[in-house]
């Protein structure tokens, strides 16, 4: 709303010369009440990200100055855990770790880095146990996309709004988890409380 009254201010002459020499404006003027669709708006101004462009500039991304600044602040921020490490990185998936890993080695090797305990003796057992989450992972979204029926670029976003309704699903099953384990309770110690007071 505040945006929009900006708007009609500085697009209407009248107006814009009114609020310069009084320093205010009849917001209650027709002129500044005026529906507009926003979004259609913004549209012009900046177009729609496609999962084409997404995809290009995880090429241009990959091997850039600004992956390699992010890979070791993650490495700083996380100490070393690579768990942390792939999911914070953008555009990595685990088949780049064996490149991740080796960006991590050289900069620990220069002194760039310090050597955290976490990275550099990781188990294999771990790495092996991220590879197949990463696995797992990228064989339900791709379920999820056939099952969907989605195609082009519209993928992302319907990608989104999928997961978005099953972690509001979640939340709702969580909160109900905690109503009926600490609900009951609190009502069965209000009623021993009620007979305590009739027993004195």
């Amino acid at each position: 709303q505040i945006l929009g009254r900006v708007y009609a201010v500085l697009s209407d002459e009248k107006l814009r010369a009114e609020y310069d020499e009084t320093g205010t404006v009849d917001e209650e003027g027709s002129t500044t009440q005026g529906e507009q669709d926003w979004l259609e708006y913004w549209r012009l101004l900046f177009k729609k990200i496609t999962v084409k462009d997404i995809e290009e500039y995880e090429k241009k991304y990959r091997d850039s100055a600004e992956e390699l600044a992010d890979v070791k602040a993650a490495y700083m921020d996380f100490k070393g855990n690579m768990d942390k490490i792939m999911e914070s990185v953008m555009c990595a998936k685990h088949t780049d770790e064996p490149r991740i890993r080796k960006i991590i080695e050289q900069a620990i090797d220069s002194g760039e880095l310090p050597a955290y305990n976490s990275f550099v003796k990781e188990s294999k057992q771990k790495r092996m146990a991220r590879r197949r989450k990463a696995e797992r992972e990228a064989e339900e979204a791709k379920k999820v996309k056939e099952d969907m029926g989605l195609s082009g670029d519209d993928d992302l976003q319907a990608l989104i709004q999928s997961r978005s309704k099953d972690r509001e699903r979640e939340m709702n099953n969580f909160f109900a988890h905690l109503e009926a384990k600490y609900g009951n309770t609190t009502k069965k110690g209000a009623k021993k409380t009620v007979a305590k007071k009739k027993k004195t």
